[in-house]
Order: structure tokens, then C-alpha cells, then sequence
């Protein structure tokens, strides 16, 4: 299994688990993010590049993992993604170099 598999596996194993304990909050929360990167005034893929420039920003692998994943299904190029996390770089400072490392090997099994 791949990274991505195992990475999807877990993600849908655990999310199912916390919504089927019926947290009201929680499920609002899930909800409020599905909803926000659906189209509006801003395409999807534009949402994906923020959403993946941000998680990046914030250090969540988890996020940029699910934000480069959803990226690559609508269609956004490796170049434009990579454009993205090079604006990332630079806002998030060296120390998010290796969250970049990790995007760009997780890109790579994405085009597998």
C-alpha cells in the first residue's frame, strides 16, 4: 500500500469513527469545511492553492496531505501547486522546508 492509500484509509477509519459518535459540534465543524472550499466567489482550485498554502503555513502534514490530494483530482498542475508551496516557503520560513519535502514526495505518488 502507498502512502496515499494508507494515508486515505486511516483519514476515512477515523473520520467515520468520530462522526458516528454524533458530536454535534464536531460534525458542524466537518461541515462548515466541506462547505467552504465549494465553489463561490472563488473557484475550487483557487480555495485548494489557499487551503494548501495555509496548512503549510500551520505545519499540518495531515492537511497538506488532503489539501494536495483534492488539488491534483480538480486538475491543478504540478506547477501550479508547486508555485503555491513556493509562496508558502516563503511566508512559513525555513522551518517549513521539511513540510515542503514532504509535499513534494507525496505530489510524486499522487502522479503514480
Amino acid at each position: 500500500m502507498n502512502q496515499v492509500e494508507e494515508f486515505n484509509e486511516y483519514r476515512q477509519k477515523m473520520n467515520d469513527k468520530i462522526l458516528g459518535d454524533n458530536n454535534k459540534i464536531i460534525k458542524r465543524i466537518f461541515n462548515l469545511d466541506t462547505n467552504a472550499f465549494a465553489a463561490g466567489a472563488l473557484d475550487v482550485k483557487t480555495k485548494e492553492l489557499l487551503g494548501l498554502v495555509a496548512s503549510t503555513v500551520l505545519r499540518c502534514d495531515d492537511c497538506v496531505k488532503y489539501h494536495l490530494e483534492t488539488s491534483y483530482k480538480v486538475g491543478l498542475t504540478k506547477e501550479e501547486v508547486m508555485e503555491a508551496l513556493s509562496i508558502a516557503t516563503l511566508v512559513g520560513g525555513t522551518i517549513v522546508i521539511p513540510h515542503l519535502r514532504r509535499a513534494y514526495e507525496y505530489w510524486e505518488e499522487l502522479e503514480k
